[in-house]
């Protein structure tokens, strides 16, 4: 399967991956080469860069997992 890439927002630095077959699944990448899941890497697999990167363009999951600190 083709991974689909996409930003929220054209200046992000995130881009999300779409796979409409797999419901559930948040995935997202730096580099469209490391995928991250969101339900089970956040906030632990990120580099502390990657983390702020995040939470600076992701407010609503940061607040979502304010409990993961």
């Amino acid at each position: 399967m083709q991974k689909n890439f996409y930003k929220e927002n054209k200046n992000d630095l995130i881009w999300w991956i779409d796979n409409p077959d797999v419901i559930g699944e948040w995935l997202f990448s730096f580099d469209k080469k490391k995928i991250f899941n969101l339900f089970s890497d956040y906030p632990w697999k990120l580099t502390k860069e990657q983390k702020e990167i995040f939470d600076r363009e992701n407010p609503y999951w940061t607040d979502f997992f304010k409990d993961r600190k």
